[in-house]
């Protein structure tokens, strides 16, 4: 595919394809990491992408989980520390990011959307987020993307105490949130949630809905 870029050149986007992010963590090398980041940053630079969304930082709870392939591993400090590495590769270059994801608890394929995690406090930090907590204080990411699943009966896209108490206040992210693409969740349980940005399935209507019944304000949706 094709394209024109800042420069005004034409650039075909051919990347380089690089392993997948489980044989990057089983070389247990966090130089490795970053200079993969690094790489990748160069042609993000180059192509005019400012947001990866990437890495993957996700637990290998299952091996039948779909997305394994784009996680580390099993270990959330193997995960945190590769990632956070490869986090401050990209970010080494001037004016891109990474977006890690699936914040949270997204370990298997099955019923994406409705999963229920029912999981311990204990357990989901160090566990769940432990990998997230290492990487963002690592490298202070541009972005974090919610997931579609569900914690304990509550949206992870729609959890405030996941989003800004745990994510913002405790861990000091300052970046942006996404929701994951296509997201069937609620605009205004997303905004007051944290997220600042909505991908995929969007119902307009609903969102001012929201704001004439007071359910939101103007200010939230500005935050």
């Amino acid at each position: 595919q094709s394209y024109e870029g800042l420069d005004g050149k034409q650039y075909y986007q051919y990347c380089t394809a690089y392993p997948v992010g489980t044989m990057i963590a089983q070389t247990w090398n966090t130089d490795l990491a970053y200079t993969m980041g690094l790489n990748v940053g160069q042609e993000m630079e180059h192509y005019g992408i400012s947001q990866w969304l990437a890495p993957g930082m996700n637990i290998h709870r299952n091996p039948l989980c779909g997305r394994n392939f784009e996680y580390y591993s099993e270990d959330p400090l193997v995960a945190g520390l590769i990632g956070g590495n490869e986090a401050l590769g990209v970010q080494s270059n001037k004016g891109v990011g990474v977006t890690f994801k699936h914040f949270a608890g997204n370990d298997q394929e099955n019923s994406r959307y409705s999963q229920n995690d029912v999981v311990s406090e204990r357990a989901f930090r160090e566990i769940y987020l432990k990998q997230f907590e290492i990487a963002v204080k690592m490298s202070n990411p541009m972005g974090m993307m919610s997931t579609y699943g569900i914690v304990n009966g509550v949206p992870s896209a729609n959890d405030h105490d996941l989003q800004e108490d745990i994510l913002r206040t405790e861990w000091g992210f300052n970046g942006l949130v996404t929701t994951d693409w296509w997201t069937k969740g609620e605009h205004y349980k997303e905004t007051l949630a944290g997220n600042d940005i909505k991908m995929g399935t969007g119902y307009p209507e609903r969102l001012m809905e929201a704001l004439e019944k007071g359910l939101l304000t103007r200010k939230d949706l500005e935050i």
